[in-house]
């Protein structure tokens, strides 16, 4: 249904600073009827490529095809194709929120009949009755992300498309929503979102792709992604481990035991060891090794592998140290913009 083959894109010129490339060589297949995730980081591209889909952007180079149509030849034709709800919730505070999709159905140029019954029934599915009729500036942020969703649904699209739709949600409107998102795919819609959230994707997702600066590192079910790393996943901190070059003196010495596949410094849990081991018995050998080496074992956990330690394997390292990596370089530049003030 959505086929995105090589695409790139970068935003500045390069005469003040370096431009900055948000994506490169993305290549993407979406089947029909499926509801596929997007998962990475922000900053990853996700958005971007979301933008450039919904005919928002333009790419630098590349093609994009939504259901057999040319979206960069034809965009008026996809966006009839497409629903669109974006991370950023915008919603006139005056208007009700029976006032704001009516006008949103006016703009898709609706007969008032069939605007009117669609809206009932997405008031049904969402479960909005009890406060539709309110001033939208009245609304909780749970409420506001339904109405969203509920305008992208309004012309009946063929394609779902919503970035990070659960984002500072509480846990009721995020199931209600991951219902909803349920209810679509199996009427036959394609659902395509994008998520920082590991547990939103491998929840939902029937097929995902995980992208890390601006391409697609791994792509598959959530099912296949996690079977195709084999073995256990095992977390570990030992006492010594106060700065990251303890936590990299250990990591060598663990490098080195048989049944060990891979080992990763997480640095958003204290210098913490993520490992990939192929069998039980690689634990017991872990402790002997560390006990001889004068470093007792202070918390230890195993689990099965999870959609976090797929995108460990692709990187090297967790999700959340690529998020807290983003971070920090957005406040290392905020703050040399304000030095430069």
């Amino acid at each position: 249904m959505i086929e995105l083959q090589h695409l790139s894109k970068r935003y500045g010129s390069g005469k003040k600073s370096p431009p900055v490339v948000a994506l490169q060589d993305l290549t993407l297949s979406v089947p029909q009827g499926s509801l596929y995730g997007l998962l990475g980081p922000n900053g990853a591209g996700k958005t971007t490529a979301l933008r450039i889909l919904c005919t928002l952007l333009a790419p630098d180079s590349g093609t994009v095809t939504v259901g057999g149509l040319d979206a960069l030849l034809n965009p008026r034709g996809v966006r009839r194709l497409l629903g669109y709800v974006a991370q950023e919730v915008a919603i006139d505070k005056i208007l009700t929120g029976r006032e704001l999709l009516q006008l949103q159905g006016d703009l898709y140029h609706l007969p008032r009949a069939q605007r009117d019954g669609r809206i009932g029934d997405l008031i049904e599915l969402l479960g909005m009755a009890e406060w539709i009729d309110r001033r939208c500036g009245t609304y909780s942020g749970g409420m506001r992300r339904r109405l969203d969703l509920a305008a992208g649904l309004l012309h009946n699209p063929s394609v779902l498309v919503l970035d990070e739709p659960t984002v500072g949600l509480d846990i009721e409107s995020r199931a209600a929503i991951w219902q909803v998102l349920r209810q679509l795919r199996d009427q036959g819609t394609t659902v395509l979102l994008s998520s920082h959230y590991l547990e939103e994707v491998d929840a939902l997702a029937d097929q995902l792709a995980i992208i890390e600066n601006g391409t697609v590192i791994a792509a598959g079910s959530p099912t296949a992604l996690k079977a195709a790393l084999g073995g256990d996943r095992v977390t570990l901190r030992v006492r010594e481990f106060s700065s990251e070059e303890e936590a990299r003196r250990v990591q060598g010495l663990l490098q080195g035991c048989a049944g060990v596949r891979q080992v990763v410094i997480n640095q958003s849990q204290g210098f913490s060891l993520n490992l990939v081991i192929e069998h039980d018995n690689v634990v017991e050998q872990l402790r002997r090794q560390l006990a001889e080496a004068d470093l007792p074992v202070f918390a230890l956990s195993q689990s099965r592998p999870s959609l976090d330690d797929v995108y460990l394997q692709a990187t090297g390292r967790t999700l959340m140290d690529a998020e807290l990596a983003v971070a920090g370089s957005r406040d290392a530049k905020a703050e040399r913009q304000q030095n430069m003030r």
